[in-house]
């Protein structure tokens, strides 16, 4: 399955978003924070890191965080809903009015691993772009391939959106998992591709004007 010939997958799973959200929800205000995560795309989202760290912390290892023993249904669907072995994991917190501008994951580490969201809550006018538009719903399981341009909108005025997002290594039965599912070709937007495409060079040149400070 190479990289360049999907952007999303709904993956035949399923899980009790109810539950995982009351868990989620339940977490002290004070565990959400940057945690890391110190790339323009994500200026305004916050974290919870359950397994290992951000990427540009330079921490390699894996391993549960201790945040995760508070959190024992996400920690089952982390080992054992998906069939392969689970890398960093974080809670995504995107709040409302904010959006990621268009990006793409590099690095050997993202080469090396396929990213799964678990929506745990969302609203209507949440829309992920993966060169087309995708609604993820709690509940729903999506292979989501972060080695191509992508980005998300959150356009709602109250509500915020959260994501448990895990990085797994390709096992045979998650590829074979993911080769039996029917494409989804997504909704083409050029509004929000230009929309996000326009964040991404806001966030750029702001951080070519604070270099030049």
């Amino acid at each position: 399955m190479s990289r360049q010939e999907w952007g999303a997958i709904r993956l035949p799973l399923t899980y009790d978003a109810p539950r995982l959200s009351a868990e989620v929800a339940a977490l002290a205000e004070q565990e959400w924070g940057v945690n890391g995560r110190v790339a323009p795309a994500f200026a305004n989202t916050q974290a919870v890191f359950l397994k290992g760290f951000a990427a540009a912390s330079g921490n390699a290892s894996v391993e549960d965080r201790e945040i995760l023993a508070e959190l024992p249904y996400a920690r089952e669907l982390i080992y054992s809903l998906v069939p392969a072995e689970p890398q960093n994991c974080v809670l995504s917190y995107l709040p409302p009015m904010v959006d990621v501008g268009l990006h793409i994951d590099q690095g050997e580490y993202f080469q090396q691993t396929l990213r799964v969201h678990f929506p745990v809550t969302t609203n209507e006018l949440v829309t992920m772009y993966f060169g087309a538009c995708y609604r993820l719903q709690p509940g729903e399981v999506w292979l989501l391939n972060n080695c191509a341009v992508h980005g998300v909108e959150n356009a709602h005025p109250s509500q915020g959106r959260i994501h448990l997002i895990c990085d797994y290594l390709p096992s045979p039965a998650l590829l074979e998992m993911a080769r039996s599912v029917p494409a989804i070709p997504g909704e083409p937007s050029d509004r929000l591709r230009d929309k996000l495409r326009a964040k991404t060079l806001h966030y750029s040149q702001l951080k070519s004007r604070q270099n030049n400070v």
